[in-house]
């Protein structure tokens, strides 16, 4: 299922109760129509149109449905607010840098989510738990979401076809947090370039604290991956157009109409983010310089229709046409037009000739996710002259690097790289063009549709094989029978992140009246021992559970409680401290809203609370910080969520678990946990014993549950299976 905001083909009301269909010629559309699959293929997207009444709805309806086209019918409304407004008036401005042009209307955000929900109800008309969708582009972020909540067994991809901002610049969006979200619906998360990419990382760690390693976030309940796949184009398709009769015969004319003059071409849609207006000043300051190219250059100016109802763009059309005349005015003789500007969308055919004709291609945006015009003229250049002169600011000057780079903000530089590319000699223009076709011919649109689809998969069985611990009832139903037939149970339990949620600091984690009943009266069970184990200072521990008479086992096995009296696993020299101390405290100096928590055989550096970029960066110079002295004093350093600890070696939650272990012969044991400190407890216990993590990692215990909130909940379905 390809969801994007239009469908592969546009619709048009003619005349009578006419409805006339028209294909689709653009990129996405061709790589998907060949996409390698024996998948059924289904489209979901606005047909462009809005029906005069519902006959003519349900005509449109059933004719495309018979091809597995689906609409969503938009009202003009939802369109101005949805499409025109938070897409184009705030995601598209933003994402490209043009922070003066973004508006951060609460009118078009609420707009966008109903939208996106309309979207959300159509796929679900006919999607199926197994299905394959992929969504398109920065009209649909919430959308992921959205599906995932309804079908959590489908693939979810989404790609987006335009940059992703710097954290700085997307830190400024008022929903920032939702989009995010909303993105993170999917299993993988496609984007153009390694920038990109590292932008979307860095934002989704700094307002959403998720860390990623590898191009990996790690949800727990889900692994979402994230990864470059640039978009090609259909390289035989313009590689081949010279063999056309009708682009060489439109060839032949164009080249009779603009003589011997070398041609640079440039080919955009209407966008401020194309730096048209600075190409064009880029030009007249290269006539003005190059007296000598007078009457023997001449630009092809393409601009395509786009958004001109709307203001910016309405009066960047203005702006061009001024600035057209104005150079012609001041440049153009009898004999010659410096400047050919044509305000329309070209044929296919037309626009191949005119690549096969010009001698330079001209692209200067000042941001774009891709510029497949760059790669559709190279392909174009069978005879192996031409130059691109491509801006270092699209997606597409990764790939092309034999191009000739420019700062699209730097007039001088277009300038003298544009002399450079019409003084090029034809053995380099060959030998820059042959290597870049090389790549174009390999990575071709149906290629980067093929290799998203084979990752989508790919990381889908990933997600397969880690619910593969998943608690199920199954596996409920086993335990309880067990506990039900057991004559000396153990219970071990962590407790941040186990029984109770993780919180910013230590000491508002405090159990809950009904956490201590649970606990309580779970322990009061006939022939049951609950012990809580956990890294937290023993002091705490007591304090929280003075009245209940469970067992207690403190910083990590350093202290344990029994009958209600604590006892010390060693007595080790802690003379270390104030060196360790030292570093600690420097480092949160550093680190605004990280603290340092003192126990009697540990020290505890807690980030949770501190920019989770800076705070990342802190923790791994700490660690580092900390290898030479904690060898020397026999230290051990753990890291848990949000918290890098320093303790004496030799005590961790298995010799505590061990502890318990050997005082009874148990024929039942249920061990819970949630980060990898716990793993240490999970790898002593017996074979036949419960262990659970919270969270679906890599782990040693037997199954995984997705909250804490599941733990609380199979508790109380130990008690009333006791209590019955």
């Amino acid at each position: 299922m390809i969801v994007a905001n239009r469908l592969p083909l546009t619709v048009k009301e003619a005349d009578g109760d006419k409805v006339e269909y028209k294909a689709s010629a653009g990129g996405l559309a061709t790589g998907l129509a060949s996409l390698e699959t024996e998948y059924e293929k289904h489209w979901i997207g606005w047909p462009g149109i809005h029906p005069k009444d519902d006959a003519t709805k349900t005509k449109i309806q059933q004719t495309l449905e018979k091809d597995n086209i689906h609409s969503v019918f938009l009202t003009e409304h939802a369109v101005d607010y949805y499409y025109k407004g938070f897409s184009n008036s705030t995601i598209w401005p933003l994402f490209h840098y043009f922070g003066n042009n973004v508006e951060f209307n609460p009118e078009y955000w609420q707009v966008y989510q109903e939208v996106n929900e309309q979207f959300c109800e159509e796929v679900m008309k006919i999607a199926q738990p197994n299905d394959i969708i992929w969504v398109h582009d920065y009209q649909l972020m919430l959308l992921p979401k959205m599906l995932r909540e309804k079908l959590p067994d489908a693939e979810i991809g989404f790609f987006l076809h335009i940059p992703f901002p710097s954290y700085e610049i997307f830190r400024t969006l008022t929903w920032r947090k939702q989009i995010l979200e909303g993105l993170l619906g999917s299993d993988l998360i496609g984007l153009h370039t390694s920038d990109y990419m590292r932008h979307f990382l860095s934002a989704v760690y700094r307002v959403l604290g998720q860390e990623s390693e590898l191009g990996e976030i790690d949800l727990g309940i889900r692994l979402v991956q994230v990864d470059t796949f640039p978009m090609g184009i259909d390289y035989d398709k313009f590689n081949q157009s010279g063999q056309s009769e009708k682009v060489q015969d439109i060839s032949k004319e164009f080249r009779e109409q603009f003589g011997d003059r070398k041609l640079v071409l440039s080919v955009d849609r209407l966008d401020y983010s194309k730096g048209i207006l600075q190409r064009l000043k880029a030009f007249d300051q290269f006539l003005h310089k190059n007296k000598e190219f007078s009457e023997q250059v001449s630009l092809i100016l393409v601009v395509v229709p786009s958004r001109d109802d709307i203001g910016d763009y309405a009066t960047l059309k203005e702006e061009i046409d001024q600035m057209v005349g104005n150079i012609d005015g001041n440049h153009a003789t009898i004999n010659w037009k410096p400047i050919n500007y044509f305000y329309r969308s070209l044929p296919f055919d037309q626009l191949c000739a005119l690549y096969h004709i010009a001698d330079v291609a001209l692209l200067t945006p000042f941001r774009d996710g891709m510029n497949l015009v760059a790669k559709e003229f190279v392909a174009t250049k069978t005879n192996n002259t031409g130059v691109l002169i491509l801006s270092e600011m699209a997606g597409a000057a990764v790939e092309l690097p034999q191009s000739l780079k420019i700062n699209p903000n730097d007039l001088d530089d277009i300038v003298s790289t544009l002399e450079q590319a019409l003084r090029m000699t034809e053995h380099e223009q060959a030998e820059r063009l042959q290597s870049m076709q090389q790549h174009l011919k390999r990575h071709t649109v149906q290629y980067w549709a093929n290799k998203f689809m084979k990752q989508l998969t790919s990381v889908h069985k990933e997600q397969l094989k880690r619910k593969k611990k998943e608690f199920g009832n199954e596996d409920c139903k086993q335990l309880l029978s067990n506990f039900r037939g057991s004559r000396q149970r153990l219970i071990l339990l962590d407790y941040d992140g186990t029984l109770t949620p993780l919180v910013e600091r230590p000491e508002l984690a405090a159990p809950t009246q009904q956490l201590l009943d649970l606990i309580r009266d779970l322990n009061a069970m006939e022939n049951t021992t609950v012990v809580i184990i956990s890294g937290r200072h023993h002091l705490t521990l007591d304090e929280w559970f003075e009245k209940l008479n469970v067992g207690l086992i403190a910083e990590h096995g350093s202290w344990y409680r029994q009958e209600g009296e604590w006892l010390q696993t060693t007595n080790p020299d802690v003379s270390w401290k104030k060196e360790i101390y030292s570093i600690l405290q420097d480092v949160t100096d550093k680190t605004p809203g990280a603290f340092v928590e003192e126990k009697p055989y540990s020290l505890a550096w807690h980030y949770r609370k501190a920019d989770a970029w800076i705070a990342d960066l802190r923790a791994n110079g700490l660690i580092k910080a900390l290898v030479n002295p904690c060898t020397d004093n026999n230290l051990q350093i753990l890291t848990g969520h949000k918290v890098v600890e320093v303790k004496v070696s030799g005590m961790d939650k298995g010799t505590g678990t061990k502890h318990w272990l050997d005082k009874k012969d148990w024929d039942f044991v249920l061990a819970a946990g949630d980060d990898r400190t716990d793993e240490d407890m999970f790898r002593v216990l017996p074979q036949s014993a419960y262990s659970i993590r919270v969270g679906y990692y890599e782990t040693a215990a037997r199954f995984n549950v997705e909250t804490d909130q599941d733990v609380r909940d199979l508790l109380k379905l130990l008690l009333k299976e006791g209590s019955s």
